[in-house]
């Protein structure tokens, strides 16, 4: 990951500047450094991926179509892009951009490194903001058009790449990575919107991953071949890397096939990581036994109470948020990512997230529809950026690796989504029946592991992680200072004294920015059966043996 800001207008002192950008040091430990464009302020802080030397770091100077090769010896709080025609600085990974950089050699555009993001300045030049919608990428950016005097910024159709945004008391519009970098330079703090590029004070919409315009009805074993394709494409693309490349395993059904996948494409053992608690731990066994089966090179990391009630606060200041499920699945994957980056020289995690939101949970076998199975669908997918992509983002990052997401590919969302609602839904005795009968044949991953019953990663780190995180709540008010305690919040009220734990801390370190969430994450109590006050699938009469 790397981490940008900027500040788009005249403004506050280059130190204070600084300041912000450091707050997300973790993001880019490597090198930072911020430019003065003549009208605000640009900053990066590097975690370096792709073009691993000095010629790649931001941001990017480009005029004449050329990138101004900036000279590192000179102080940061000199560096200036008065010279410059376009100014950029971007988080994100951009697939498949040898291709696209070669177009632009070919039109006279010349680059001095082999980062991916290195041709964006370029892609601007020749094609605006029609750009975006030609990006196959995970992506935030912030650039400046010197020649319009303008600022643009953008994030990827799912949000994957992090970036939020708010208004100095200047009127200036102001960009970054993360909310704690914003705190101090504008009063309300808003996510930037999945899908969107922001120029002259306006969003603008250029790709809404959610949205189908055609229902596909191709038969079962033609979608079948199409997501086997689609996803393997979007491991192979995620795959390539100028620094090691990891995996967490869960040894549930997404990230065993994220690791099948790359142990079929790939000459080297893997490098797997699981976590699970020392007492009950569920997912550590199935995990083992697809790491045995691909013959990666395991790890495990074990947790104990101590360690998920130490980690609650850290965890809840790195992702700035409230939400029960997402804090609950966080704790894990924060201390397994610690443990990457205390243990090991990994860069790069490849995670399975998204893949729910678009083939179904536990709840969603309520659906008293494919209509409404679809609605939910759609939800899920505009909301995720708020959800288990800020998770998988935060608990990544703020251990100072990069976090890639098979399942968010846009060619494979796309195709998915369009897919007809009534082959999604679980018609089969089977959830996410589609997307295993996808790999039935390939044999990738132990066909138990294939066919296992869904279990949420926080239960399945262990049921006890969640319960002694319950327990901790219940001691820390009584009931008179619950009833008492959630009066202080009108938007997302807290509802159970876990809740309400979580909130208190948020607001300690995000004062009166609620609403960067939109709600807490819960099935649709619309639904028969989902009418619950825990988001666990645990409380759900279909559970079953997930929790085996």
């Amino acid at each position: 990951m790397c981490s940008i800001l900027g500040f788009c207008g005249q403004g506050p002192e280059y130190q204070i500047i600084k300041e912000a950008l450091s707050k997300t040091h973790s993001r880019g430990p490597d090198e930072s450094r911020i430019i003065n464009t003549g009208n605000g302020w640009l900053g990066f802080n590097r975690l370096s991926i792709m073009g691993l030397t000095e010629s790649g770091m931001q941001p990017f100077l480009y005029k004449d179509r050329t990138t101004i090769r900036q000279d590192p010896a000179k102080a940061a709080d000199s560096l200036t892009s008065e010279d410059s025609e376009i100014t950029l600085v971007c988080n994100g990974e951009i697939y498949g951009f040898r291709p696209l950089r070669a177009d632009l050699t070919d039109k006279g555009c010349r680059f001095i490194s082999d980062s991916d993001c290195e041709i964006l300045p370029a892609l601007y030049r020749e094609y605006g903001t029609e750009m975006f919608g030609m990006l196959d990428a995970e992506f935030a950016l912030i650039l400046y058009d010197a020649a319009e005097d303008t600022y643009i910024a953008a994030r990827d159709p799912i949000g994957i790449r992090p970036l939020y945004y708010g208004l100095a008391e200047s009127g200036a519009y102001v960009f970054a990575s993360e909310p704690k970098n914003l705190l101090t330079l504008v009063k309300k703090i808003n996510p930037f919107p999945p899908g969107h590029y922001f120029k002259d004070g306006k969003f603008v919409k250029y790709r809404d991953m959610s949205e189908v315009t055609e229902v596909n009805n191709d038969p079962v074993e033609e979608i079948a071949e199409k997501i086997h394709d689609l996803l393997i494409d979007g491991v192979k693309k995620r795959l390539d890397s100028d620094t090691p490349v990891g995996f967490l395993l869960s040894g549930g059904l997404d990230s065993s096939l994220v690791c099948g996948i790359a142990e079929s494409l790939t000459d080297q053992p893997l490098s797997t990581w699981a976590i699970g608690m020392d007492i009950d731990a569920i997912d550590l066994k199935y995990a083992r036994e697809v790491a045995d089966y691909i013959h990666s090179d395991h790890h495990e990391v074990i947790i104990s109470k101590q360690d998920v009630l130490d980690a609650l606060e850290t965890v809840i200041e790195a992702l700035g948020t409230y939400d029960i499920t997402t804090i609950r699945a966080s704790i894990g994957m924060y201390l397994v990512c610690k443990a990457i980056h205390e243990q090991s020289e990994l860069r790069v995690i490849l995670t399975g997230e998204i893949s729910d939101e678009i083939f179904g949970y536990k709840y969603t076998d309520f659906a008293p529809s494919a209509l409404e199975f679809q609605k939910e669908a759609e939800k899920r997918i505009r909301e995720i950026h708020m959800y288990d992509v800020l998770r998988a983002d935060r608990c990544i990052s703020v251990n100072s690796l990069e976090a890639r997401v098979p399942f968010g590919d846009l060619a494979f969302v796309k195709y998915c989504m369009a897919i007809d609602p009534e082959k999604k839904m679980n018609r089969y005795q089977k959830g996410k029946y589609l997307l295993r009968h996808a790999f039935e044949k390939d044999k990738l991953i132990p066909e138990s592991i294939l066919w296992r019953e869904k279990a949420a990663f926080s239960d399945a780190v262990g049921h006890s992680l969640k319960d002694d995180l319950a327990e901790f709540a219940e001691q820390s008010y009584s009931d008179k200072e619950f009833a008492e305690g959630i009066k202080k919040y009108k938007h997302a009220r807290p509802f159970t004294k876990e809740s309400l734990l979580y909130r208190d801390i948020f607001e300690k370190y995000y004062p009166g920015q609620s609403e960067m969430v939109v709600d807490f994450w819960m099935p649709n109590k619309n639904w028969e059966g989902c009418d619950v006050n825990d988001p666990s699938a645990r409380v759900l009469s279909n559970y079953g043996e997930s929790g085996t």
